[in-house]
């Protein structure tokens, strides 16, 4: 088993370019393959959907692209209690955490910045969400009850779940359990490409939406990148990425099975063990085609072109040196596994999430400890948040002046404004008549 293997100072440019990068070069090529496929929504509507589920997903769908009513319920009949029992277990505590988010949203607020004039902001959700759960290489109910979570406690009043369908036409019976656990009923077969532009243009089936939000493949990204003028392409959320950031105090055998828990999900994804411990790289080296000979086949061969492809092992000269190159990296997942984890933390900076410690492996947080697992890949985590509600949220700036403030501040605003070659600007305060500004607002007055 071929498995990369770097020391950081020793690292090509290229070498580093390239798995710094990752996944975000496939992206690119791809996206003349999609551009014809976004027209063809665009123009025929739910029949393109069809031709491409056929096309793309070997798919015959004859019935209609909306789950019914008996669909939901035949999904509960087809799936074991126990699988439908730990959806509600681990769906739970998604709900719970994203209900104490939401606890700590203010719906409104304004504060005085100088006497008489206040500033504040309005919090409201958006209207309406496009939710993608893919399918390609496994189904997702996780994913399902992280995404619909967050957007149902949020207040989202138009809730759009597109998925791919399964061979016989219909839908991953545990997906739609996760779906109606979550509170949300409105799932179409769509998945690709195709299921973003039916999001962004709206079919006869499927409605148009403001946002779509959700993980895919490199042709669902570069989907939402050529629809950002048309939808707001939400959370860069593209083919999975991890770092194991560990010291000679992690397991051995634990480590090399979080390396591989994050390779299994397909040749376009990232997985790296990165350390400042060269017997423990060695060592992980050495169990990881044991512990891949374990596994079925399939995600056998997708381990193999991961750690041979943009994951593998880097050893650092020290655990600083590790953080800067972690934080250069900017992972949607980051285990970190060192003896004083607490220093590690405080300096990481850029990662959709940390977890931390041996029992917190990222298999247990993809699942349910409650945080959200859709998280920013492809270096967007330098800059994007962790799905949470505020993903389905947004801000309006509220102001307001009495008289006393208004009187105040436009003489600084006059000089400002006439200064930049406003006059309009200058004369809407100069001219302005006098009229009684009302009671100074308070962050508990009703707006």
């Amino acid at each position: 088993m071929k498995v990369n293997f770097w020391t950081l100072p020793e690292m090509s440019r290229a070498d580093r370019e390239r798995i710094v990068g990752r996944a975000e070069m496939d992206i690119s090529r791809v996206m003349e393959i999609v551009r014809p496929i976004i027209s063809d929504v665009r123009l025929r509507g739910d029949a393109a959907l069809i031709d491409c589920a056929k096309r793309f997903d070997d798919a015959e769908i004859t019935g209609g692209l909306k789950a019914t009513d008996a669909e939901f319920e035949a999904a509960y009949r087809n799936v074991h209690p126990d699988i439908i029992e730990a959806i509600r277990v681990c769906a739970g505590n998604v709900r719970r955490h994203h209900e104490q988010q939401m606890k700590r949203v203010e719906p409104w607020w304004m504060e005085e910045v100088m006497p008489g004039v206040l500033a504040g902001e309005k919090v409201t959700p958006i209207p309406s969400a496009g939710l993608y759960v893919p399918r390609g290489k496994g189904a997702f109910p996780s994913v399902m009850y992280m995404l619909c979570t967050p957007a149902r406690i949020a207040g989202v009043e138009t809730i759009a779940v597109c998925t791919p369908p399964t061979p016989d036409g219909g839908f991953d019976a545990a997906s739609l359990i996760a779906a109606d656990i979550s509170g949300v009923r409105d799932v179409y077969k769509a998945g690709g490409a195709q299921a973003i532009a039916a999001l962004a243009y709206g079919t006869e089936t499927i409605p148009a939406v403001a946002q779509v939000n959700g993980p895919g493949s490199p042709y669902v990204v570069a989907a939402k990148r050529l629809l950002s003028h048309v939808i707001d392409p939400g959370l860069p959320s593209g083919p999975s990425e991890a770092i194991i950031l560990a010291d000679a105090s992690a397991d051995p055998w634990n480590t090399a099975l979080d390396l591989l828990n994050e390779a299994e999900h397909g040749p376009d994804s990232a997985s790296l063990l990165v350390t400042d411990s060269p017997e423990l790289a060695e060592r992980i080296r050495v169990l990881l085609p044991t512990i891949a000979a374990k596994l079925p086949p399939q995600r056998r061969a997708f381990c193999e072109a991961v750690l041979s492809g943009y994951g593998g092992i880097i050893v650092c000269r020290d655990l600083n040196e590790a953080i800067a190159f972690c934080n250069d990296y900017g992972a949607e997942h980051l285990l970190v596994k060192i003896r004083e984890p607490a220093h590690a933390v405080a300096g990481l900076k850029n990662a959709g999430e940390i977890l931390i410690g041996e029992t917190t492996p990222i298999a247990l947080a993809n699942y349910g400890t409650g945080v959200n697992a859709v998280l920013p890949t492809g270096r967007s985590a330098l800059t994007s948040d962790c799905t949470s509600v505020w993903a389905f949220l947004k801000r309006t700036s509220l102001s307001h002046a009495t008289a006393a403030g208004y009187a105040a501040l436009r003489p600084s605003v006059e000089r400002l404004a006439e200064y930049e070659g406003f006059a309009g600007h200058a004369l809407t305060l100069r001219e302005r008549n006098d009229v009684p500004a009302g009671e100074l607002l308070g962050p508990a007055t009703p707006c």
